[in-house]
């Protein structure tokens, strides 16, 4: 019931990033708070806190690089063929960028499902904790998703196919949680990996777009709330 309550949220940040589509740079300079906030708050740490006793934290720091870094190269190799051709190459690229930015969103959203059946086989309490933090910040997860898909130049119906998929995500991973169990120390760098791409989703593709040609103290104010929300959430959560 939590995973679909927290399918409805992601479905419900969606929809009002579409419904607001004519004032994107302000829903932009939100994700990119919120998105960079999730890296810094909520997936770092907790990448962090489950590793297995003995981990070294710099390997944790250093597996969130390696996410960052791998993803720079995957969109600077997309961005090659913008370079090479504007036309029928820069459209692929603009849906490559699209794929890239939403999956890793879906596959987040696909961990905060398995993250709320592995806490409650742990104990009742740790799951309703956990299917909080879930619950407040999947709203921003399908603005986010959304916003990426409209950035590159995706229409409406691209947008709804990649929310409904962001959406359905939690539950497919409370499913899996039921048959699965990841190792800590596989759980720890999967996390960590998510940190690395979604700092580059933040801070290299939606913080500068939402900047570009609009007013910068709203975009920037939108940004700070993004953060602070999501942080206040974490706090609260944990």
């Amino acid at each position: 019931m939590l995973a679909l309550a927290a399918c409805g949220a992601t479905l419900a940040g969606g929809a009002l990033a579409l419904r607001l589509r004519d004032r994107l740079h302000l829903i932009l300079g939100f994700s990119a708070g919120a998105v960079l906030a999730a890296a810094f708050f909520d997936l770092l740490p907790e990448a962090l806190r489950v590793s297995p006793p003995g981990f070294d934290p710099s390997a944790g720091i250093a597996t969130a690089a390696l996410g960052f870094f791998a993803y720079t190269v995957l969109d600077r190799l997309i961005l090659l063929h913008t370079h090479h051709d504007q036309g029928a190459h820069a459209h692929s690229a603009a849906a490559g960028r699209q794929w890239t930015g939403a999956a890793s969103l879906s596959l987040h959203s696909l961990m905060d499902g398995f993250a709320i059946g592995v806490a409650f086989r742990a104990s009742p309490t740790a799951g309703i904790v956990v299917a909080a933090a879930v619950l407040a910040h999947d709203c921003s997860d399908g603005m986010n998703t959304v916003s990426i898909v409209l950035r590159h130049g995706g229409v409406k119906r691209e947008a709804y196919r990649w929310l409904v998929i962001d959406a359905v995500a939690p539950v497919v991973g409370a499913a899996i949680s039921l048959f699965v169990a990841l190792p800590a120390a596989v759980l720890s760098i999967m996390l960590a990996l998510f940190a690395g791409f979604f700092l580059y989703i933040g801070a290299s593709d939606l913080l500068p777009e939402s900047v570009h040609e609009h007013p910068k103290f709203l975009t920037t104010l939108m940004t700070l709330l993004g953060a602070g929300l999501l942080y206040v959430v974490v706090r609260l959560a944990g």
